[in-house]
Formats: C-alpha cells, sequence, structure tokens
C-alpha cells in the first residue's frame, strides 16, 4: 500500500484557507455582539479574550428577511465570550451527579442535537425519560420551552434536566462547587460575569447564550425559496405543493421555522394519558396538546411525536393521512395516495441542512 503525502504548496493552501475562516469566523462573532438584542461587552479582564473554543468561534447567520430576529433578553446580553462558556458547560460531564454524561448525551450534534440512542431519553442511571429530547436548532426562536412550555425561557430550561433525577441528578450548590473547584471554568466565568462565585443563574445565562447560536438555516428548500430551481427534485416541489395545499402541514409546520411554537392535540390516543399542555395549565381543554415540533431537519430526529411511538417518517404520514382521531384532537385524516405520502417525505427530507455537519460549533 501507497500513501500519498501532501505537497509543501498544499499544506501552505489549507493553512491559508484556516487563517482566512478564523479571521471571518472572528469578524462574525462581532457582528453578533451587535445584532442580538443587548449584547454588551464582557467585564474586564487581564486573561486573554474568550473568543473561541477549540475550532469554533460563535457568529450571527445572516438569515432571509422572512426569519424572526435572532435576539437574547435584557437580562442575558449576549457575548461571545458567553457563548464560548456554554459550549463548554454543554459538553461538560461534571454537570451530572455520576460525572459521566452531559448535555450532548440527549443532544447529539450527529442527529441535530436530538437524542441519537433511540426512543425516549435517559439520564445518569439510564431510566427512560417521560418525554422524548427534540432537537435543539432554533430553541432561539421559541417563546417557552420543553414539548408542553413548561419553561418560559432557554434560562430557565437550562437547568431543568440538571436537576431532573432522571437526567443528570444535580443541585445547584454542588454544581457551583465542582465548578468552583475547576481553575479554568473560574477565570471562564470571571471574564464572562466579573469577580465573585459562580452561580446556577450564570450557569443558565451561559447555557442559553451557546443554544441561541444553534441555528439551521441552509437547506436544499431554503435555496430554492432563494431562486434555485434545481434545489428541489420533482417528488420534493410535489410533495411542497402537498404540505401547503391538500395535506395542510403548514397550518402548523409554518415556514421559515416549520413550527407555530403553539400546543395541538393531534389525536394520538383513544384514551389521554400523557396530560400535555394541561399539566402546565391546569386547563382541561389542553389535555393531550404538545408542542409542534420544528420540521427542519427531520429526517435526523427519529423517533418521533414526543414519546417517540413512530420510528420512521412514514409511519408520522400515514398517521396523519389515516390515523386514529382521539379525544379533543384538532386534525382530520387527510387521506393521502401511496404517491402523494413519498411525495411529501421527500419534501421533508429537503428540510436536511448540510451546513449543521460542516460547522465545527456543530
Amino acid at each position: 500500500m501507497f500513501r500519498m503525502c501532501p505537497t509543501e504548496s498544499y499544506l501552505k493552501g489549507m493553512k491559508i484557507l484556516r487563517t482566512a475562516w478564523r479571521v471571518a469566523a472572528l469578524l462574525g462573532a462581532v457582528l453578533l455582539a451587535g445584532c442580538m438584542t443587548d449584547g454588551g461587552a464582557p467585564p474586564e479582564s487581564s486573561d486573554p479574550p474568550l473568543t473561541a473554543d477549540g475550532d469554533w468561534v460563535p457568529f450571527v447567520p445572516t438569515l432571509p428577511d422572512d426569519w424572526p430576529a435572532l435576539t437574547s433578553p435584557a437580562e442575558n446580553p449576549y457575548t461571545p465570550a458567553k457563548a464560548v462558556l456554554g459550549r463548554r458547560l454543554f459538553r461538560e460531564t461534571a454537570l451530572s451527579s455520576t460525572g459521566v454524561i452531559s448535555c450532548l448525551w440527549c443532544h447529539d450534534p450527529v442527529v441535530a442535537f436530538a437524542f441519537k440512542h433511540g426512543g425516549l431519553g435517559s439520564g445518569v442511571f439510564q431510566r427512560p425519560t417521560r418525554r422524548g429530547p427534540p432537537t435543539l436548532f432554533n430553541v432561539a426562536f421559541s417563546p417557552s420551552l420543553m414539548t408542553d412550555g413548561r419553561a418560559a425561557s432557554l434560562e430557565e430550561q437550562a437547568l431543568l434536566p440538571l436537576y431532573s433525577p432522571d437526567e443528570m441528578n444535580m443541585t445547584g450548590p454542588e454544581i457551583e462547587a465542582r465548578l468552583q473547584a475547576d481553575t479554568t471554568y473560574v477565570r471562564m466565568f470571571r471574564q464572562v460575569f466579573g469577580p465573585g462565585p459562580i452561580r446556577m443563574s450564570q450557569v443558565a445565562k451561559a447555557l442559553a447564550a451557546y443554544q441561541r447560536t444553534l441555528i439551521s438555516y441552509r437547506s436544499a428548500y431554503d435555496r430554492w425559496r432563494q431562486g434555485d430551481s434545481g434545489a428541489l427534485s420533482d417528488a420534493a416541489k410535489r410533495g411542497e405543493a402537498l404540505f401547503s395545499g391538500k395535506a395542510d402541514c403548514a397550518h402548523c409546520h409554518v415556514p421559515p421555522l416549520f413550527t407555530d411554537n403553539r400546543f395541538h392535540n393531534i389525536g394520538l390516543d383513544s384514551v389521554i394519558v400523557d396530560k400535555g399542555r394541561m399539566e402546565v395549565t391546569g386547563l382541561a381543554e389542553d389535555a393531550g396538546k404538545f408542542r409542534t415540533p420544528t420540521l427542519r431537519n427531520i429526517d435526523l430526529t427519529s423517533p418521533y411525536m414526543h414519546d417517540g411511538r413512530f420510528e420512521t417518517l412514514e409511519e408520522v404520514v400515514d398517521h396523519y393521512s389515516e390515523g386514529r382521531q382521539g379525544p379533543g384532537s384538532q386534525v382530520a385524516p387527510v387521506h393521502l395516495s401511496p404517491g402523494e405520502r413519498l411525495d411529501l417525505i421527500e419534501f421533508m427530507k429537503s428540510l436536511r441542512d448540510p451546513g449543521i455537519f460542516q460547522d465545527p460549533g456543530f
């Protein structure tokens, strides 16, 4: 076997490309601080600024005009340093009681930050969670989080899995103590939040800042919408017509986010066991309602529904076409032909964003 060695000119070219990418990404980090709401500067520090995490530098994408604005809450203004800290925390196994898993366990980039281990989620004790972990892409645009909407912000949601006995099984004081004992984290928190002990409110803000950088917007569908007529196959184009027309999918899966961020009962069960949104509101009419999931990268995030009951997109489409209609259902069967079902699935597959496999941050 012979192995080809890279030439000197090739290596120089790659070095130039890497340098150009880093310069572009650094400029993007500056833009993101200005484009997100209240993007104040981090506190003064004698340490080198936190502008990167390995090969990743946070930056703001240029989104099409029909997308909502990408903002941060006033109480948690965005800075690149805060996102860098949040990314490190997202991968930190010390945030779990056993020191074995991190947020990545249930939100794996390989499957669009959903759960790649199949079925429902699981935590430090390998007990299944009640509901499946959804994708984290585009959560920056969600007015509330979790499948039942119990968290009013990303900052609030970030703490729920940390404290859940079925997930990370931690307490605030224990997390603070572990991070405070790590000199690297002490330095990073000081740069982002200023002097003082590490607090859980800061952990939540950093995790939220990082998650707001997880934007998926570069699918074949997006290129087609921007004028590339060849970006979609004929089957996907027929599927898009069904999606917006006969199948009425766009009624809830509203482009460009492909969710209305509202809660619906789609008639999954003849007897409602998981009350869904009702657990939050206490209203009987909310029984069996769950958040409309985004369809972006949907072919990567199997299984489907809040409880992972459907393994394939074919099963999902079959449910809407001929499925059961339990009490309180807000949808009616659309009776699609076999060919129409295949076209609809082809369109949903066109919502995969290849950029998520090319960005070092993902």
